[in-house]
Parts: structure tokens; C-alpha cells; sequence
């Protein structure tokens, strides 16, 4: 093929362009590579450069549509089949005139299609094509081209998700059901939606008027918006996803649990599956566990600097108990294993016990609890000891056995790391006294305590810097930032962040550190509050505080840290 794309004189005096005779070549290499072929034949840096020349050449305006807003009322009377068909979406609508915005710059047939089905004159536009996606998505909701019937291919069909293992098929006519191409595609758009929008829980409720998606985003459920046609396919969905699962279709009376292994866009995904029979029918609860997108290191969960160097010294002990403590979902799991890739090595052994296993460790020997055959935390963690180990990490003390036999694991010169449920670091040591573990045991074993909690990332795209009033600033706000005047930031929204104004998560620490008064306090069973006075004299940052610094650098918003701390 000759030479697709010319420059009309230099970068600086006009953008790059077509020549007439060439727009059939350049449809052949956007058809084969979209976007990103053109570009790169083209010599341009981004595709939204690329569709400007192809906008120049097919005198085609060029809408940016992460600037742009359009209204759900363009959809009244517009046929949503033409959407799926043509990746088309409304834009604007005046009296008898409509435009359109195209994800295909060739594709004409849409606007004659359009304009014979409204009897409108119709006028078209092009866009990115993956923000006309995501445009078609937001309105019109996941799966939505599914149940429109305008997939036509079969179940084995090519397709970015792929389960991993074999699937038993039963003779039956809801697995039949199950196993139609439609519904097929509609639970693989689902789960994949979730995997890319980095959900780490897809809620999936049986409502009176019908079924309900929920996906859990940064720490924080978001509705989606799904297709009214949705709810009659809402038993094929639940079988589909009990066969993934490898779960009774039939059973439907009582609570099962499984797990889908999946393959999504070459990145390895579980998924952990809850099903729970409710007053409406099966509510399902699916947690997204993306093995490719976790990169566990200290350094890189949102510790500070001089948090981070005390951590590294008490996880580096020769024997001792380090507990992390904070509710569910607060990121103890990613501390702990952050952890363990920071100590391994070829020279010590560590072992885990765990329930569930949640991610796979390279040189890190895993058990999985099994309450069903009576491998429990405490009689793992006796069998684990003859195993010569140099570190031990139980899952979580639930227990005063679990308990018991950590301590001994660490008087005998193991290191032990586990987790508990309290709500900051100095309630570690009454939580275990309440489990009947003696005082001056608790003193001499644990070394350390970490309470953290999560927020949300403020959005770089979209993030706006503010002053508040004095009204709007809690009263444990660090004088020195408020009265420096210098702007703190808040969310507003934006297409790259789903309108949340948050994008991601990060951590906020307190590090107890035991020294020889704590021990004291803990071994004369003082309460919570003196041992966290004590922590605190001797220079512990709390939870509330380690907000606070992330706030005034611009990382999260002071709404972020009242939602998941409480004032010291």
C-alpha cells in the first residue's frame, strides 16, 4: 500500500489531513485497527487527532465528548435498535432536526436509518468511539445490546471472557436456558463491565419490580443502570451464573457459595459467588478479585514516610505478634500480603492460613481453612509449627484458641502476623483480654498494632481546590493548613471518574508501637483509652490525623476522612 496519509505543510500550521483519493485506504485500516492505526499511520500522538483529520476530510464535525452532556430525554421516541446497531448515540434535537454522533466516521448508513425511522432531518457528528460506548452504557445500562436481540453470534463464539475449567452442563430446561447465546453475552457484559469500571463487588437483588445491579467502586455501591427487559431474563441470569459457579441450579431453597475463574482481556480474574434466597427471589453477591491489577508493596498503599519505616522494622523482628486491625474492606489483607513480599526471601519459610484465600503469593506457602473437615485458623496453626516455619500469618484471632496458639507461636521465636475486628489500634489489646488470653502474655508477644481504614482518591482529572468557611472545617482540623491559607480540594465529577469525583483508593494509618509503658498498661489490664493516651505521648499518628495530612496534600477530601474516622 502506498504512503495512506499526507501533512499538509507543518504540525504547527495545519493538522494532518487526507487526501481525497485516499479516504477508501483509510477506511480499510480503521475497519482492521480502529482508531490507533490511523493514528499511527497518520504520525500522530492521540486518536482524538487522528479522528480530527478524518472529521477534516469527511467534513464531519468533531464532539468531544467528555465535555459534553447529553440529556436522557433525547432518548424519547428515538430507536434504541439503531443505537446498538450503528454505535450511534442523540446529541442534540432541535424543531424536526436531530444530530447524531457516530463511533464509525464511515458508516453513513446510519444517519439514512435514523432519519427513515424519526422523519427527522438528521445531521452527524463523530466521537471516540470508546466514550460513544460509554455514553450508550451510561444511559442505557450494562447489557443493554443483549437483551436488544442485536447479537447474533453463539455462545462459543470469540469473546474477551473466557472461563477457566470445565463447565458440567445438566439436561435440563433451565440449564438450556442458561446456555442461550443471549444470555450467555449478557452475563459476560456484566462481570466484564465490572472487572473495567474496578468494582470489587457486583450486587445482584431480587426487588418487588424486579432485578437490581449494584456495583461496589471504590468502597462506596453505585446503582447501574439496566435495561426494564432485564427482569425477565432474571432466572436464566442466575442459573448462568450457578453453572459458572459450579453450584446446584435446581437448589434453590437454601445459601451456596462458589467460585467462576475467568480470563477477561487476557488479565486472570475470581470471583468469589454468594447466593442467598430472599423474600423476592436469589440475591447474589459476587466479589471481583483481579489478580493482575493488585501490586502488593509497602511503599505504594499510602503509608507515610515515617509510618512506613517503623512498619518495615517491626515486620523485620526475629519473633513477636503484629496485628492490623480495622473493619471489613479497611485493605488488611493488602497490608499483610504488602508485607510478606517485603520480608521473603530464600532464606526464611513463611506459611499462611487463610480463609479464603484471596490471591496467590510466588514463594509463599498458602493453606485454605476448611471448617467442613475441621481444619480450623487454630489447628492449622498447630500443624503449621512442625513445618519449621520462619513467619506465620493467620487469616484473622477469632478466638481464644486462635489466640492461644498465635502467642505460643511467638514465644517459641516465630513471627506472626494476623488481623482483628476493633476500631483502632490501642482497642488490640482488651479485644484479646475479652477472648481470655492472660494480660502478661499480650504484653510480652505483640510488638505492634496497625489500625488503618480506606478513602477514596480524589479524581486528578476533575478535583477542584477550594477555601472552606470556618463552619465547614471539623473542629480537629490542623490549625497550621487552615490558617496558611492554602487550598484544600473537593470532589465534582467528570466522565473519567463517573461522575464520583473519586478515582481509586488509599490508605490511612495509626502504628502503635509497643514500648515498656504499654506493655505495662497491657499487662495491668488498663482500658483502651490509657493505652492510647500513651501511644500517643510516645508519638503515634492517629487515624484522624493521617487523614488530615492526606487531605491537605490533595489526595482525598475532608468528607473522605469524617465518612470513615471519628474525631480523637
Amino acid at each position: 500500500m502506498s504512503t495512506l496519509l499526507e501533512r499538509r505543510g507543518t504540525p504547527k500550521e495545519s493538522p494532518p489531513c487526507f487526501q481525497p483519493e485516499q479516504l477508501p485506504d483509510a477506511q480499510q485500516v480503521f475497519q482492521e485497527g480502529g482508531l490507533a492505526a490511523v493514528a499511527n499511520q497518520l504520525g500522530v500522538a492521540t486518536e482524538f487527532q487522528a479522528l480530527q483529520a478524518l472529521g477534516m476530510a469527511l467534513f464531519l464535525p468533531v464532539i468531544d465528548l467528555s465535555q459534553e452532556s447529553p440529556e436522557k430525554s433525547l432518548l424519547e421516541g428515538f430507536p434504541l435498535r439503531l443505537i446498538h446497531r450503528f454505535g450511534i448515540f442523540p446529541i442534540r434535537r432541535t424543531e424536526g432536526s436531530l444530530q447524531i454522533v457516530l463511533s464509525n466516521p464511515f458508516d453513513v448508513r446510519a444517519v439514512d436509518a435514523v432519519a427513515a425511522a424519526t422523519g427527522c432531518f438528521v445531521s452527524a457528528a463523530i466521537a471516540l468511539p470508546h466514550e460513544v460506548a460509554g455514553l450508550i452504557k451510561t444511559h442505557l445500562g450494562v447489557g443493554a445490546q443483549t437483551l436488544d436481540g442485536l447479537i447474533a453470534q453463539n455462545a462459543d463464539d470469540e469473546s474477551e471472557l473466557e472461563i477457566l475449567g470445565d463447565l458440567s452442563l445438566e439436561d435440563s430446561e433451565a440449564a438450556a436456558m442458561a446456555q442461550q447465546a443471549s444470555v450467555v453475552r449478557l452475563v459476560n457484559d456484566i462481570l466484564t463491565e465490572a472487572v473495567t469500571a474496578r468494582a470489587s463487588d457486583i450486587h445482584m437483588e431480587a426487588q418487588a419490580t424486579g432485578m437490581k445491579i449494584r456495583y461496589r467502586i471504590d468502597g462506596v455501591l453505585q446503582n447501574q443502570p439496566v435495561p426494564p427487559e432485564l427482569n425477565r431474563f432474571q432466572a436464566a441470569i442466575l442459573s448462568r451464573l450457578k453453572i459458572m459457579a459450579r453450584l446446584n441450579i435446581a437448589e434453590k431453597r437454601v445459601p451456596q457459595d462458589g467460585r467462576i475463574k475467568l480470563r477477561i482481556s487476557g488479565r486472570e480474574v475470581d470471583i468469589r459467588v454468594s447466593i442467598i434466597p430472599m423474600l423476592h427471589g436469589e440475591g447474589v453477591v459476587m466479589r471481583v478479585l483481579d489478580k493482575d491489577a493488585m501490586k502488593f508493596s509497602l511503599s505504594g498503599i499510602g503509608m507515610e514516610q515515617q509510618t512506613c519505616e517503623r512498619f518495615r522494622e517491626l515486620i523485620r523482628m526475629p519473633h513477636g505478634i503484629v496485628l492490623v486491625t480495622g473493619p471489613t474492606g479497611s485493605g488488611k489483607t493488602t497490608t499483610l500480603y504488602s508485607s510478606l513480599a517485603e520480608i521473603r526471601s530464600e532464606r526464611n519459610k513463611i506459611i499462611t492460613t487463610e480463609d479464603p484465600i484471596e490471591y496467590q503469593l510466588e514463594g509463599i506457602n498458602q493453606i485454605q481453612v476448611n471448617h467442613k473437615v475441621g481444619l480450623t485458623f487454630a489447628s492449622c496453626l498447630r500443624s503449621i509449627l512442625r513445618h519449621d516455619p520462619d513467619v506465620v500469618l493467620v487469616g484473622e484471632i477469632r478466638d481464644f484458641e486462635t489466640a492461644e496458639n498465635a502467642i505460643q507461636a511467638s514465644l517459641t521465636g516465630h513471627m506472626v502476623f494476623s488481623t482483628l475486628h476493633t476500631n483502632d489500634s490501642a482497642g488490640a489489646f482488651m479485644r484479646l483480654n475479652d477472648m481470655g488470653v492472660e494480660p502478661f502474655l499480650i504484653s510480652s508477644t505483640v510488638e505492634g498494632v496497625m489500625a488503618q481504614r480506606l478513602v477514596r482518591r480524589l479524581c486528578v482529572h476533575c478535583r477542584e481546590a477550594y477555601m472552606p468557611s470556618a463552619e465547614e472545617i471539623p473542629s480537629d482540623f490542623p490549625e497550621s493548613v487552615y490558617q496558611s491559607g492554602s487550598p484544600v480540594y473537593r470532589s465534582k465529577g467528570c466522565r473519567q471518574c463517573r461522575g464520583t469525583g473519586y478515582s481509586g483508593r488509599l490508605g490511612i494509618y495509626e502504628l502503635l508501637v509497643t514500648n515498656d509503658e504499654i506493655r505495662g498498661l497491657a499487662a495491668e489490664k488498663r482500658g483502651t483509652a490509657a493505652i492510647r493516651r500513651a501511644a500517643v505521648d510516645a508519638g503515634m499518628m492517629t487515624l484522624r490525623q493521617d487523614g488530615w495530612l492526606k487531605v491537605a496534600r490533595g489526595e482525598t477530601s475532608i468528607d473522605e476522612v469524617l465518612r470513615v474516622t471519628r474525631a480523637d
